[in-house]
Formats: C-alpha cells, structure tokens, sequence
C-alpha cells in the first residue's frame, strides 16, 4: 500500500483530530447526509494544494476552519496530514516514509511541509507530480467531476487528459518558458531602445575621439618627419657648403691663368702681318656639316612616324571590312534617315483628320513599303566610303614618305661630300706650324677654357644663392616646428636618417639624395601644419573620457542583447521541444487511453464501443465593421483563428442506434463517464483514487458491473469510496462510518472485515 493514512484536524466539521488509515486496497467511507463524509475527499483535494476554494465549497480560506458547535469550540486553524509509505520511492525524495502536510488560518494563510519542514507549494505539486498526483488531478473524482468530462469542451477534456497522464509537468514549465520568453523579449526590446538611444551620441563621441586621435597622430607623424627632413636638410647644406667651395676655388686660380695666357697670345696675333682665312672655312664647314647630320636625323624621325600612320591606316580599313561584313553593325547616314522620316511624315499628314479605316490601312502598307525599300537600299549599298578615304589617306603618306627618302639621299650625298671637305682642310691646317697659327689655337682654347669656367663659376654662385635661401627656409621651419609640436622637433640631431626598410643611411646616401624628395616631404609637412592648425581641438581629454564611458556602456548592452538573445532562442527551442513532447506523449496516452476505455464501456454496456478522437476545431470571428446595410453593397468578411486541437469522446450502444452523448440517459453517461474516468487511470495508474458517490446514480444491475470494475482497479491502485451503495460497500475491506452529533462535529467509526472474520470465528 502506497498511502498510508490522512489526518484530519479543524477542517470543515472534523473540529477534533481523526486519523483514517488505508492498509487494505479497497477502503469505504459511509454515513448519512451531512455527516461529513465528503469533507474526507475535500480534506484530500487540501492537502495536494488545491487553490479553489470555491472548489472545496467555500468562499473565503477561513470557511475550511471549524467554526465550532454547540459544546464545541472553534478552531483557529485546519491542518491535513497525508502520509506516504514511500519504500518503492514512488515520490522523489529519499525517505522511507513522507508526511505532506498543509495548514491553513485565519487570517488565510496557508503553510506547507514536508516531513516537518516548512516548504512552498511549488516543491509540494513537483513531488506528487512526479507519482501523478494532483490537487484537482483524476485521482480524486465525485459525481459531478465524473460528469464534467463529458460535459466539457474538447479543449477541456484535453486539458483534463493531459493532467491525468501527468503531462502537467510538461505544460507547466511550457508555460515558464512562455512567460520567460515573453520577459525576454521585452528586455530585449528595451536593450535595443537603450542602444538606439545612445547611438547618435556614440556617433558624435566617436568622430570628436577620432578627431583628436587624428591630431595626436599627425603631430607624432609631423615630428618624426620633423627630425628626418631637418636632419638631412642640416647634412646636405653642410655638404654643399664644402663642395663649393673645393669647386670654386681651383676655378678662380684657372681663371686668372688662362686671363694671362689670353693676353700673351692676343699680343703674338697682333704682330702678324697677314690673316688666314682657312679657318673661318673650317668653321663654316664644321657647321654644314653639323645642319646636314640635323637634316638627316629629322628625315629618318618623319620617315619612321609616316610608316606607323600608314600601318595604323591599313588596321583601320580593316576592321572597316569586318564592321561592313556584319549587318548588325551597319551604319547609315543621318540625311538618309532624315529623308525617310520626311515620307512617312507626309503619308501621315495625309490621313491625321480621316475616318476612313480602308484610307488608313494604305497608309500603313505603304509607310511599311518605304521602310522595306529603305532596307533593301542599304542591304546592298555598302558603306565603303570610309574605306576609300583611309585608302587616300595612305597614298598620300606614301607620297610623303617617298619625298622624305630622296630628301634623305641627298643630305648622305652632301653629308660625305663636307665630311672629305672638313677632312681636307682640317689636315692642312694641322701642318701649318708656324707661330702666328700656333697662337691662333692658344687663342681659340683660351676663349673655350674662359667660357666653360665662367659657366661652372656661374652655376657654383647660382648652387650658393640656392643654398642660401634653403638655409633661411630650414631656419624658419625650426622655429614654426618649435610653436607648433614643441621643442621635441630641435631634437633632430639624435637621429639619423633611415631607409624605408629601417636600415642606417651612410652621409653619401643623404647628401645626394635628389631635392625633388626633400621637396616633397616639405609639401606634406606643410599640409599636415595647415590640418593641426584648422583642428584647434580644447579638451580633448574630457571627450575621450566620455566616449570611453558611453562605448564600454554600449557594450555592456551590446553583450546583454546577445545573452538575451540567445536565451530567446534556448527558450523558443526548448518551448518548441515541450510542444513536440507534449503532442506525442499525448497522442501516444489517447491511444492507450482508448484501448482500456473500450475494455471499460464493453465491460459496462456488455459491448458497443467507445473512443477518443483527437479533433481540430476552427473558431471563426466577424470583422470589426459593422453589418453593412443594402446601400453600400459590401459583403460579410470573416477571419479564421488557428485552429484549436482537443477531444472528441464517440460512443455506440449495444442494440442501439445512439452514437453520441447527446443521445444517452443519465444512467447511461453516468456509466460512460465512470469507464472513461476508470481508462484514464489505467494509463498511469496513481497511488491511490478517491470515488465520491461516482454509483448514485447506478441501478442493480450496473452496481454491479461497478463494484466489477472496482475490484479490477484496486489491483494497481488503492481506492477510497464514498459511497451509498450496498454492492460498493461489498466490496471494501475497510469501512469507516461518519456521524454527526449535536455539536456539529463529525466522528468515525471503522469495521475492518477482514478482523471482523477473524473474530467470528
């Protein structure tokens, strides 16, 4: 035996304790009307944790409470003692036996425990779920619960259904989720409105921090390039300092030498008598010859641009060839489709104001005809005057080129005739040796010497002028460096420069590294000092702290978003996993359910049959507009819900044509009610099953079958019956008598059969 014994104290008319013990599997509770028998099943419904007190005929919690008698006092509080031989560990915790009980007063609290100690409801409804024990479970069933399954919707038979094969578990934490999930989802959305909130400013932070992390930047940037381009400007001015003047020095003492030498001979050609004037044609030879090499390198360049055009030509009229080959190419002239938009324009003028389809359609044939014909034409007229044109072109470049050939046969003619003439004279004035001509070379190698110093001299003082203004420049860019980035850029002379691989340049590499370069970085460092100027960022400090401070609050909500949502996502799929559990475990318990009901309908009816079937039943609505009257012609809209899914209950009689509960008696669904209610407990069987007077309405003959069925039950569950019934009673092997005095307070009185038995004989 799974249950023990109840103990009843101060609940409704039990205002003295009493204890009924069930140690056999079929104990009866009798009495009279208002005794107080049906107290004993509402005592049971208390103490699993039933929270309907209109469920226990009552309106307030202290209605549960004695209210005293006439010899009798009032209690203060009601308690109910249910306990548990727990060895098989039917219930979920490690205890040999386990006492639950729940306390109610006056002021309506209610307090529960658990083998002596304090526990909450919820600890109270998952250890008897667990056994499939419930408050308002199938376990505990009068005549009107009997009846109300049959009386119920299919959504309700399901929910009843559900709880019997202990699928509440399922459903009750579906329901957490659900309310979890909603929760989240709303912390999600309140996340995200945080996050839209902060974003602008986040924004706004963002471009002032990356302002100033600019500036910071270009400033570090504009001080290593401050140190490199001073660096190199300070080695190069020095360099070129000393390479001036070791050029210009040896120039000057050449200067003044060849100035004496200049006059001597001056003064030896001064003295000559007579003037040669082979040197003169030598000069002018010399310089023939020079135009006529000139001539000949500028014909060869035109000969050689003249044959590339013309190669260029011949490509072009060849892919000419190719486009004219291809009609999808084929390109027409825009006078010759200005004309033929001319004649359809004047078919049209001609018909714009007439009705007459017949004129209409000639129209049309012959504007369809002028464009047929305008087609063929240039079918066959190809366009080969851009061909023709190219070819022009080329002979006119051939012509060109033959020109410049005979041009350039004529300047080697006369290239070699003054080359034997240079050659000639140049010999003979070679062998003149005397002094006048000797003088007259020390004279023309002065005047070069001169002139080639003088131009070195020249391009030394223009290096010097040079260098002198870049000096003035790297000054004045140490002091702008100096306001701008501080005295850190003077520190140039701690570094030295580098190539772009991070190697030590050598003093060669640097000095002779082109200005075009140094130029360049002076240009950037320039924009860079014009950027920090404009930038005039203040309190740079304060902006980045407050973005430091709203970014890593963004993240925060970022990382918060992310758990909810995964936690949305954990909880949608654990939702969609309960469903799935729920919808097999319940299709699977309709199923057994069914077998065992058919079993019980046969075995009360002497056949027929009886089954559960799953149904779906839409609900439909109106729209919320109002009927439309006969004036505005619209039509009724109707929307569809979901569909709703529950239970069906079909029956069949013996020897009747009654297939629905509409159609039976009350005997009839008193029967029906008592083999379904009898199935479901079948499935998983509880510990124990209270019958409230579920046979009142029983003839003989069914008692019978009743009391038939009773005693099948007992076998997997113990079964308590409240009941009027002699067959019932029968079958007990312990009945407990309820009376009720003049003070209003119920007591027991108990026969135990099988004692009884033992002492009659």
């Amino acid at each position: 035996m799974y249950l023990k014994s109840i103990e009843i104290s101060g609940f409704k008319s039990f205002g003295k304790k009493s204890v009924l013990d069930f140690n056999v599997p079929i104990s009866s509770i009798v009495g009279p009307n208002g005794s107080g028998k049906s107290n004993v099943a509402e005592a049971f419904s208390f103490v699993l944790g039933e929270q309907s007190i209109k469920s226990l005929r009552g309106k307030r919690a202290e209605d549960l409470i004695f209210n005293g008698g006439k010899d009798a006092p009032r209690s203060n509080r009601a308690s109910v003692k249910l306990v548990f031989n727990n060895i098989q560990r039917i219930l979920n915790i490690d205890f040999d036996e386990v006492a639950i009980e729940r306390v109610v007063n006056r002021d309506s609290s209610s307090e529960y425990f658990i083998n002596g100690s304090p526990v909450r409801l919820k600890d109270i409804i998952e250890l008897l779920s667990g056994a499939h024990i419930g408050a308002s479970g199938h376990q505990i069933i009068s005549q009107g619960e009997a009846d109300k399954v049959l009386n119920s919707n299919i959504r309700e038979r399901r929910e009843m259904i559900e709880d019997a094969l202990g699928l509440k578990i399922y459903q009750n934490k579906k329901d957490e989720s659900v309310r979890k999930l909603e929760k989240t989802e709303e912390n999600i959305k309140q996340v995200e409105s945080l996050r839209k909130e902060i974003a602008p400013h986040i924004r706004f932070l963002k471009k002032a921090v990356e302002k100033i992390e600019k500036m910071a930047e270009m400033k570090e940037d504009l001080t290593k390039m401050y140190h490199d381009y001073f660096r190199r400007e300070e080695e190069y001015i020095k360099f070129e300092k000393q390479d001036i003047f070791n050029g210009k020095n040896p120039l000057l003492e050449n200067s003044r030498r060849l100035e004496k030498e200049l006059i001597e001979a001056k003064q030896i050609l001064a003295k000559s008598t007579s003037k040669d004037s082979r040197s003169d044609e030598v000069v002018n030879v010399e310089g023939k010859l020079k135009e006529t090499r000139i001539l000949k390198d500028n014909l060869m360049r035109s000969i050689g641009r003249i044959e590339g055009e013309i190669t260029s030509l011949f490509r072009m009229i060849k892919k000419q060839n190719e486009a004219n080959s291809a009609m999808s190419n084929k390109t027409v002239n825009l006078s010759q489709v200005e004309n033929i938009s001319k004649q359809i324009d004047l078919e049209i003028d001609g018909v714009t104001e007439s009705h007459d389809f017949s004129k209409i359609k000639e129209i049309f044939a012959s504007i369809k005809k002028i464009l047929k014909d305008f087609i063929e034409r240039n079918k066959e007229n190809e366009d080969k005057q851009a061909i023709i044109d190219l070819e022009n072109e080329i002979k006119k470049l051939e012509d060109e080129k033959g020109d410049h050939e005979m041009k350039l046969k004529e300047a080697n003619n006369l290239e070699t005739e003054l080359s034997e003439q240079y050659s000639f004279l140049k010999n003979n004035i070679e062998k003149e040796k005397d002094s006048n001509r000797d003088a007259e070379k020390s004279l023309f190698r002065i005047v070069a010497e001169q002139n080639d110093i003088r131009g070195k001299i020249n391009s030394l003082e223009s290096r010097e002028l040079r260098l002198k203004h870049d000096e003035e420049e790297l000054n004045r860019e140490l002091q702008e460096a100096s306001i701008l980035v501080g005295v850190c850029a003077l520190r140039y002379k701690d570094f030295w420069p580098k190539d772009a691989d991070g190697n030590v340049l050598s003093l060669d590499q640097v000095v002779r590294e082109p200005r075009q370069v140094q130029e360049d970085k002076r240009r950037v460092m320039e924009k860079i000092k014009i950027r920090l100027e404009d930038a005039g960022i203040s309190g740079g400090d304060d902006v980045v702290k407050e973005y430091k401070e709203t970014t890593e609050r963004d993240t925060f909500l970022e990382r918060e978003l992310e758990d909810l949502i995964k936690s949305s996502e954990s909880l949608k799929n654990l939702i969609k996993e309960l469903e799935d559990k729920l919808a097999t475990e319940f299709r699977n318990g309709v199923t057994k359910i069914n077998i065992q009901f058919q079993q019980f309908f046969s075995a009360m009816f002497g056949g027929g049959s009886a089954t559960l079937s799953i149904v779906k039943e839409k609900k439909k609505k109106k729209s919320d507009t109002d009927l439309p009257t006969e004036s505005d012609g619209e039509e009724i809209v109707e929307e569809e819900e979901d569909s709703e899914e529950g239970l069906d209950i079909e029956v069949s009689l013996p020897k009747k044509k009654i297939k629905g509960l509409m159609m039976l008696s009350g005997g009839e669904r008193a029967l029906t009610s008592i083999a379904l209610l009898f199935a479901i407990s079948q499935v998983n069987p509880p510990p124990f099953i209270i019958l409230d007077e579920t046979d009142a309405a029983l003839d003989e003959a069914n008692s019978k079958r009743y009391g038939e069925m009773i005693t099948e039950l007992s076998k997997y569950s113990q079964l308590i019956l409240i009941t009027h019934n002699r067959e019932t009673m029968a079958r007990a092997g312990i009945i407990y008598g309820v009376t009720m005095g003049s003070d209003g307070v119920s007591r027991l009185l108990s026969i135990q059969f099988e004692e009884a038995v033992q002492v009659a004989k």
